[in-house]
């Protein structure tokens, strides 16, 4: 399956599908240069990563970088290490990087593709599936900062997206169900049959079926696909994606990182929104209520983390 995300005069593939594809399409995506470096995290099996490898002809100085997993390490220092790996290495434009691994990986790794040699060659091939359906794409990228969650970064469009459902057989159960956060807001934004679907359909996305999953993966993409060709930059329309992030940075923010995943933060932040919208008169108790319940399907936190500094800072 091909989706094509255009944003500005820039245009590239999603494509999603099994292992295969990155066999059938890395070489051709990196087909212009001949330096390659995979930049990926520790939890990435050894297996994989040299599948991904021997997908890159041997013509081409391939080379690989793991990170430690975390958004801890999505970080100044971690961000100085990846330029300090290109520098002594002596890359110059001729290099595309393969960001190879989850949400944390594909947007330091993309804002080190932007700020290297003033921007090279990206690839991402998303290996969780909140970077699946949401990080990978849209050109979003960056580190974040004490004070903030994603506050130093940039705009990088990668040259191609390869999105291997079977990175998501083993993926731990608590990691897929954040994933999930992120589809869910596709159909609360802005696609009311995509959320119907998701009422009827979530048994089987929890039972991890392919075809439901795959489904899933590109009806998410088409529609991120759609927010960002109409404003790359989030001059407006796009900050429709920060639905419940606003709220879940702040406790993300607030408990340094340490109490849930990224997609568990989102999905408490969705139900506060929604609640939000409710008490300001937007949306009706049923819709309100219809929200929760498919969030709770999908066995995302539906209480605030028992950390938080006090209620009243979340």
């Amino acid at each position: 399956m091909i989706k094509t995300v255009l944003v500005g005069d820039e245009k590239y593939k999603v494509l999603i599908g099994k292992n295969k594809i990155i066999k059938d399409y890395l070489p051709s995506a990196i087909s212009k240069n001949n330096k390659i470096l995979i930049i990926s995290d520790k939890n990435i099996p050894d297996g994989y990563i040299e599948l991904v490898r021997k997908s890159i002809p041997s013509s081409k100085v391939t080379d690989v970088l793991k990170i430690k997993p975390g958004e801890q390490s999505k970080s100044f220092s971690s961000f100085q290490m990846i330029l300090n790996k290109l520098a002594k290495n002596k890359y110059d434009r001729s290099l595309t990087i393969v960001a190879l691994g989850g949400g944390v990986i594909g947007d330091m790794v993309a804002f080190a593709a932007d700020t290297f040699m003033r921007g090279v060659q990206l690839i991402h091939i998303p290996t969780t599936l909140l970077a699946q359906v949401d990080s990978s794409i849209g050109g979003k990228c960056g580190i974040n900062h004490p004070l903030g969650k994603n506050m130093i970064g940039a705009f990088h469009q990668p040259t191609a997206v390869l999105v291997d459902i079977d990175t998501l057989t083993s993926l731990p159960m608590r990691e897929y169900q954040a994933g999930l956060a992120e589809v869910i807001k596709y159909g609360l934004i802005f696609d009311a049959d995509f959320f119907i679907w998701l009422e009827q359909n979530m048994p089987a996305l929890m039972a991890r079926d392919q075809a439901a999953l795959q489904y899933a993966i590109a009806r998410s993409c088409e529609n991120k696909a759609k927010v960002v060709a109409a404003d790359e930059r989030e001059g407006g329309f796009r900050a429709i994606l920060n639905f419940g992030h606003t709220f879940g940075h702040a406790i993300e923010t607030a408990t340094e990182y340490k109490a849930w995943l990224h997609g568990e933060a989102v999905g408490f932040g969705m139900i506060m929104a929604l609640d939000l919208s409710f008490r300001l008169g937007f949306i009706d108790a049923s819709e309100l209520e219809r929200g929760i319940a498919l969030i709770a399907a999908a066995g995302l936190p539906a209480s605030a983390p028992a950390n938080s500094p006090t209620s009243d800072v979340i």
